[in-house]
């Protein structure tokens, strides 16, 4: 009899699981691929946490594998001797999120934890500024981030309000590795409260979070001029966003903000879209539409947990809506927020400008024009919390950005995660900056390109689902090493990253170099002209991701020479998924 049946039968026939688990795993009786599918193997606590499929057995997100979990959180906890600093906990608005936060709280309760649970749905980047502000040990927070209806997950942050990183992950994985699945310690809610360890917070925390936000506004005198003649679009996309977004733009006096209604409430079931994402087009048709109607300026989408922002701007030559890509719109507050501290308050010696190595080298061209020091991180915005640690551990360094290409941002340090409602706050007061310019937020993104060059960044991702998937995602990297190609199109291959082996190999001398990052699944191919091409698997999905970069001429040119490689990458794809 196969393991993943015997793990089927013992669940069915055990007491320790619920009547509810227990009908759901009847009614697939005799169905071998989805009893494989749910049963397989665990749902793997990886470096940020867990992610899946809502369901039950050991590979889906349930209320026994989310107990698990917290109980080898709290067992780290104890052995740092951590539990009198208690942990913050959020959630968003998917399914079940609110019964994960509880069960977390009441397992950390059971081993003389204190927790501090948010009332009700916060973004992401409120549970980051909790954890710091509260003065946590650490932070939980229940929310699949952009993911399809039917995932939710669980993150871990740690003192410093970032996601765990080593050495705390790989503690607090071996940890949740010890435990079965019916080794979690639990109390009632009653008694937790009772001692006084389960906690509700949230107006204190959210007023705070607003305070500090303000705090990082450059141009309250263009804010105060033109906020009332800027015309923004907001939609939540069903998630957390709303109300924070809504709220600082409200007080910083931006009169004439349009939400997308049909997108405004929480919703588990995201019904106005198949993928709750601000990355993808079709995630904008109500916004777009809503946007026409009222002569936007520009329109923002936040992702159902609020540390993602989409952005479109009007071109008021062409009167079309401009989409900026996550590289487009983070270089775009890189350059305003960069250029801005320089003329108020001068940047500083050690400015330091942090970026993942999948994100575009524009980035790099900004920092040099500021005599910023630009240093790369591997994907994940963890590691951009984990930089900022540093700096404040050695006292060399300040940070003064970080961005992903993901639609990901940070501007200032009272969080260690990406924050979309920072992000929409700075965008807004940007507008209003180059309006007092008599210019357009495409404008500037123009004028940008004409300073540092046309770079157009892109990315292919597939999708493989599955046990087969995982099989399928392992063989291309595996292929990729063992038979890196030499030339991509037009473009000959430099030098090879790989981020596995910890090793830059030039293909022309042979000469080999550490890459000076941590150990991760990566190639990243360094072509001439300043093309580029990275693979890696998704940490959160069933995807393997390539993403790529040209450098053109003009806008025209570079987004010419990108359809052109992207059609080469596309090949490229398509060999190894054949092979």
């Amino acid at each position: 009899m196969a393991d993943y049946i015997k793990a089927y039968e013992s669940w069915v026939n055990s007491d320790f699981f619920d009547e509810k688990t227990k009908a759901e795993l009847q009614s697939i009786a005799g169905n071998e691929k989805e009893i494989k599918e749910r049963f397989f193997s665990e749902l793997e606590f990886g470096t940020a946490g867990l992610r899946g499929v809502i369901g039950a057995g050991t590979n889906r997100m349930n209320i026994y594998v989310v107990a698990r979990a917290t109980q080898g959180l709290a067992n780290y906890i104890l052995s740092k001797n951590g539990q009198d600093r208690g942990v913050a906990i959020a959630f968003d608005c998917r399914h079940f999120s609110p019964e994960f936060a509880d069960i977390a709280a009441r397992v950390l309760a059971a081993n003389g934890i204190k927790s501090y649970r948010f009332e009700s749905l916060r973004p992401t980047p409120e549970l980051s500024f909790a954890v710091r502000y509260l003065g946590c040990i650490a932070g939980i927070n229940v929310t699949a981030s952009h993911n399809p209806p039917e995932y939710n997950g669980y993150k871990v942050y740690w003192e410093d309000g970032a996601q765990i990183t080593p050495p705390n992950d790989i503690g607090i994985m071996l940890e949740v590795r010890k435990l079965g699945i019916e080794d979690s310690k639990i109390i009632s809610l009653e008694e937790a409260k009772e001692k006084g360890l389960y906690n509700i917070i949230g107006k204190e925390v959210d007023d705070a979070y607003i305070e500090e936000l303000k705090k990082l506004v450059i141009h309250k005198d263009t804010i105060e001029k033109f906020a009332k003649d800027i015309k923004i679009v907001y939609s939540p996309l069903h998630g957390t966003g709303n109300i924070p977004a809504r709220r600082i733009l409200a007080e910083l006096g931006f009169e004439n903000v349009y939400v997308v209604k049909e997108q405004e409430l929480p919703d588990g079931d995201f019904p106005t879209v198949d993928y709750p994402n601000p990355e993808a087009k079709e995630a904008f048709k109500l916004a777009l539409d809503l946007a026409k109607e009222k002569d936007a300026d520009l329109v923002l989408a936040t992702d159902p947990d609020a540390d993602r922002l989409g952005v479109y701007v009007k071109d008021t030559k062409t009167g079309e809506y401009m989409c900026l890509t996550g590289n487009m719109s983070g270089s775009l507050l890189a350059e305003y927020e960069l250029s801005q501290i320089q003329a108020t308050r001068g940047i500083p010696k050690d400015g330091r400008l942090i970026k993942t190595i999948v994100t575009t080298n524009l980035a790099a061209c900004i920092a040099d024009h500021y005599g910023v020091k630009m240093e790369e991180c591997l994907t994940g915005f963890k590691f951009i919390g984990q930089k900022m640690l540093s700096y404040e551990h050695s006292g060399v360094g300040t940070y003064l950005f970080g961005f992903e290409e993901s639609y990901g941002c940070l501007i200032g340090t009272h969080a260690r995660d990406k924050d979309a409602i920072v992000a929409t706050m700075a965008l807004c007061e940007a507008a209003t900056y180059y309006r007092s310019l008599g210019k357009t937020l495409w404008d500037a993104m123009i004028d940008m390109y004409d300073r540092y060059g046309y770079w157009i960044d892109d990315i292919k991702t597939i999708t493989m689902k599955g046990v087969d998937g995982v099989e399928k995602i392992k063989s291309i990297m595996s292929m990729l090493r063992k038979n890196s190609p030499k030339k991509i199109g037009d473009y000959e291959v430099i030098a090879v990253r790989d981020y596995d082996t910890d090793i830059v190999r030039n293909l022309k001398t042979g000469a080999e170099t550490p890459t000076f990052l941590p150990k991760s699944n990566v190639l990243y191919f360094e072509l001439t002209n300043d093309t580029w091409l990275c693979v890696r698997p998704s940490g959160t999905e069933p995807k393997i991701k390539f993403y790529f970069g040209v450098k053109g001429s003009s806008l025209e040119n570079a987004k010419e020479l990108s359809a052109r490689f992207a059609e080469k990458v596309s090949s490229l794809i398509e060999n190894l998924v054949n092979a």
